[in-house]
């Protein structure tokens, strides 16, 4: 089974800052269709001000990350800093003192960052939030692992379920945060926090599959 090493993965973080400075405009412009409009924006400076921290203080993927979940929950407002901060947070915690990282530690941390979500956040497939990406995505890795799928093969399909569950979100109907409130008019846009979650499965899957090629 092929893996990465720890140190190797910290680039798995580099590549999530720059894909998130590169798409900043696309997120606002979707979360400005029924929100704020400032959803790239301040995931741009929390992703930015990482860049800055792991700058002065390099560190393998699990420090990388630990830096990234602490940076984007103390410096981004509204509900997505704690989110995005717990989800990363708990994923290096889990790959915490691993020196190769494989299929199954990959499978484990993703489940582990999910659970960490839903103790501060009730949201489920359905309710137009970044759960519609997480929940699928996290099945499609449990289900590589229960066929025993090549570590590629197992993270195209949690990239593949991200798309889908994203894409999902256009006909939806949000039922948690402030899009809430909009009732049927928040339907035929997608959610804003769906698309910068998928972009993030996206980018791991993309990392991932540079390391172990």
């Amino acid at each position: 089974m092929k893996t990465f090493t720890n140190k190797e993965g910290s680039q798995i973080v580099d590549m999530l800052i720059r894909s998130i400075q590169e798409n900043k405009q696309y997120l606002s412009d979707i979360d400005g269709e029924i929100g704020d409009g400032d959803h790239g924006i301040n995931m741009n400076k929390g992703f930015t001000l990482c860049r800055e921290a792991l700058d002065k203080e390099p560190g393998d993927l699990s420090h990388s990350l630990n830096v990234l979940g602490r940076t984007l929950m103390m410096k981004i407002g509204g509900a997505m800093g704690p989110l995005y901060g717990s989800f990363f947070r708990a994923f290096s915690r889990s790959l915490e003192g691993k020196d190769n990282i494989g299929r199954d530690d990959i499978q484990a941390a993703l489940s582990s960052s999910v659970e960490a979500l839903q103790l501060i956040s009730k949201a489920q497939v359905g309710d137009k939030t970044m759960m519609d990406v997480l929940l699928p995505a996290k099945e499609a890795m449990e289900l590589a692992v229960q066929k025993d799928l090549p570590f590629e093969s197992a993270v195209d399909l949690m990239a593949e379920a991200a798309r889908t569950g994203r894409d999902s979100t256009v006909n939806m109907e949000a039922r948690i945060g402030r899009s809430a409130r909009l009732g049927e008019r928040s339907k035929g846009v997608m959610d804003a926090g769906a698309a910068s979650c998928c972009l993030i499965l996206e980018t791991m899957t993309a990392g991932v599959r540079e390391l172990i090629k």
